[in-house]
């Protein structure tokens, strides 16, 4: 049976599956997203994993429905679209097309793996594309059309052209290579002697120490299987920043809860002796991020790689920066156990800053 794309518009047009995205009438739901109607045996951390373990399991409900959409453009949901449209040659690269997955959503790989330097092209060729043929993440023009209309102008471009680059991705080397190699460069940095990697398992923190602001792709490799990082840069700059993990359903793992910044930031502020202050986007964002304020960030700046974007000195020495962090989720944390399936209700509970408490 072959399947096409529709774009999500037409989601009711026909019997649809809908990927990294929900929608009312969907003939099966295959998405990551919290509280997202994905079945029990198709949960994945990454919405494409979902795709490919439905691959595995053809008499799934819903599963024989030909048409296949998502309301936006990600490298995950991409990926979880083209699995389902080109299903051999996706199971025959099912290891490889869970790293582009995890590593474009999550932005973490374990670099040790044999197939993280293609994952990293693709990853690589896919958000070059995106950003010379289209427009960055959360950066469409005000003129165009809401996300959901103009990413069927992506689909249509990417998913063609996608099966060549899994096979064979010299092909398209000059479109990869630049953010490759810089990205490469920044993972030895992050990997050598000059950076110090610091983790606090029971609070789900990693503290990544190292001269300068890097790309997400090698900030994040450090910091698998915990949810929060804390970036200390030379010259006293930082960002604090609540990874997309514990935007989702993750399945892998139990997490904590993410918490209100704001008590935090007030600690801050009454510690930073400069001009500036420490701001932070509320929980529901999907990185939300706690750093000394210029002109406020908007979202594309936000999404895009520390070392893209200004990091302000502080008078905060490292150290006690890195202690009044810690401190805080310490106590914010004590007696809330770490589960699946936090509901957004359950994290946005009154009280839940350090008063939330569940038995699961």
């Amino acid at each position: 049976m072959s399947r096409y794309f529709v774009p999500f518009q037409a989601l009711r047009r026909q019997p649809t599956i809908v990927v990294d995205s929900t929608g009312l009438g969907a003939a099966l739901t295959l998405a990551h997203w919290r509280g997202a109607a994905t079945p029990v045996a198709l949960r994945d951390d990454t919405s494409a994993g979902s795709a490919l373990r439905a691959l595995h399991a053809p008499a799934t409900p819903g599963l024989q429905a030909r048409a296949v959409t998502a309301n936006h453009f990600d490298v995950d949901g991409f990926v979880g679209v083209w699995a389902l449209l080109n299903p051999e040659l996706a199971l025959r690269h099912e290891p490889l097309l869970r790293l582009v997955a995890t590593l474009g959503d999550f932005r973490e790989i374990d670099w040790h793996h044999p197939l993280a330097d293609h994952a990293l092209q693709l990853v690589c060729w896919l958000n070059a594309e995106e950003r010379a043929r289209f427009y960055e993440p959360f950066g469409a023009p005000a003129r165009r059309r809401r996300e959901d209309e103009a990413s069927a102008e992506k689909f249509a471009w990417f998913l063609p052209r996608f099966a060549e680059l899994l096979e064979n991705p010299k092909a398209a080397r000059a479109a990869w290579e630049p953010a490759f190699a810089h990205i490469k460069q920044a993972v030895a940095a992050v990997q050598g002697p000059a950076t110090t990697v610091r983790r606090y398992p029971a609070i789900g923190l990693t503290v990544v120490q190292t001269p300068e602001p890097v790309p997400y792709y090698a900030l994040f490799g450090p910091s698998i299987g915990t949810d929060m990082v804390l970036s200390l840069y030379d010259g006293q700059r930082y960002e604090f920043e609540y990874k997309y993990t514990t935007w989702i359903d993750l399945e892998s793992r139990p997490t904590l809860p993410r918490l209100p910044l704001g008590a935090l930031a007030d600690r801050l502020n009454e510690l930073e002796k400069t001009a500036r202050r420490w701001t932070h986007e509320g929980i529901t964002d999907t990185g939300p991020l706690l750093r000394l304020s210029g002109r406020a960030l908007s979202k594309p700046q936000r999404y895009a790689d520390p070392d893209q974007r200004p990091i302000f000195a502080s008078s905060i020495v490292p150290a006690e920066l890195e202690q009044q962090v810690v401190a805080f989720f310490e106590a914010a944390y004590a007696g809330i156990e770490p589960k699946k399936y936090w509901s957004w209700a359950e994290v946005k509970a009154p009280g839940s800053g350090g008063m939330l408490r569940t038995e699961n």
